[in-house]
């Protein structure tokens, strides 16, 4: 599925007035509607045209999608935050005095082999929940079960975050370490986009935050096909 931006499709400024949307939803009616202008007609263009007016020809809908916008943006602006950091923290990753093979055996034993079956826990449960709310996403029971579950996958990736930060991984190691630090970057998004869906039953989160958890699972199975 496509989101559009609703300002892109009228083709307005997000600071436009109410009547400058007015005139620019009427304008692109006109543009594409078959029984105007038969050689720009598209009949899909106006479905999407119709609901961005939808939205932000009402103040209150309009104030809202706004902040939806804005919420899009912080996590876009903090997930490349985490990714710099991310990469601060595997430039300044120092090999230990140990020796070479026995700090790889130890990394693979303390933190891989934990940090990959908190990972596999989480991420091969998600299907059989959302089989489950399907089917009656408004009952009362179900949504406190699938709380519930949001809650420990919540406890098991804390404990992975904790283990994965316990060890600087070995030099040789850095593929491995960071596909586990961008599965679990995944996961802790795709968790916070599930939890909205109980709050106002938006099935947008629940496709969000499966998309989310299956690039986590991508990232897994490389960090897993890295060590073998």
């Amino acid at each position: 599925m496509v989101d559009y931006n609703h300002y892109e499709i009228l083709k307005v400024n997000p600071n436009a007035s109410q009547a400058e949307i007015k005139q620019a939803y009427r304008r692109q009616v006109k543009l594409f509607h078959p029984d105007s202008n038969q050689d720009t007609a598209d009949k899909e263009h106006i479905i999407r045209i119709n609901a961005a007016y939808e939205v932000l020809g009402d103040t209150q809908t309009r104030l809202n999608y706004d902040q939806q916008l804005k919420n899009a943006s912080q996590k876009l602006n903090s997930r490349q935050q985490r990714t710099a950091s991310a990469q601060r923290h595997y430039q300044a990753t120092r090999k230990t005095g140990k020796d070479a093979d026995d700090q790889i055996e130890e990394w693979l034993r303390l933190v891989y082999q934990p940090v990959n079956r908190f990972l596999g826990s989480i991420l091969h449960s998600l299907e059989e929940q959302i089989d489950e709310l399907a089917a009656d996403p408004f009952d009362d029971e179900l949504l406190d079960e699938f709380q519930d579950y949001l809650t420990s996958c919540r406890d098991d990736l804390k404990q992975a975050q904790i283990t994965f930060r316990s060890l600087p991984n070995p030099p040789s190691l850095a593929r491995t370490a960071a596909h586990l630090y961008y599965s679990l970057n995944q996961v802790a998004d795709g968790l916070e986009e599930l939890a909205y869906f109980p709050l106002n039953y938006d099935e947008h989160y629940l496709h969000t935050g499966q998309e989310l958890f299956r690039i986590a699972t991508r990232l897994h199975y490389e960090a897993q096909a890295s060590v073998k």
